[in-house]
């Protein structure tokens, strides 16, 4: 968890020609959100994509899956208002929360040149991603959805 956003600073350092995007969880871009501001200083027109489901989401999925339901810390209700967050940093913040606002989205950010840009994405809470390899099991058994669980 967390090394998503700084590995993407680091692409987009070492290919600046290319468009770098990072791909987290809310929880996995806490982990490192200070990153913004490197980011933004020097101006690395980096896209974050946040799945945000306001769980630890891998760990609630797990819980969930394998141990009966029994939630443990991973319910993260109370967390930063991730595009005031970005805003703050001198980034740009961008929420979807409908499938239809996604494809604008991400023209959006596409378009932006000299700074970081989040996508926040509001996912339903209950939501699981797959695919995912159950515990002690090889990737022979991978799980691919919900058919699976």
């Amino acid at each position: 968890m967390g090394y998503g956003f700084p590995a993407a600073i680091g692409a987009k350092i070492a290919c600046p020609d290319k468009v770098v995007i990072d791909i987290a969880g809310d929880g996995s871009i806490q982990m490192n959100i200070q990153e913004l501001g490197t980011a933004a200083q020097y101006q690395l027109p980096v896209i974050i994509c946040i799945i945000n489901n306001h769980y630890l989401g891998m760990v609630r999925q797990w819980q969930g899956l394998f141990y009966g339901g029994r939630y443990s810390h991973t319910d993260m209700s109370h967390q930063p208002d991730f595009v005031k967050l970005a805003e703050a940093y001198g980034a740009v913040g961008i929420r979807v929360t409908k499938m239809e606002e996604v494809e604008e989205a991400l023209q959006q950010a596409l378009q932006v040149t000299d700074r970081p840009v989040i996508i926040d994405f509001w996912v339903e809470r209950e939501t699981d991603v797959y695919p995912m390899v159950p515990p002690g099991e090889s990737l022979q058994n991978m799980l691919g959805g919900e058919k699976d669980a």
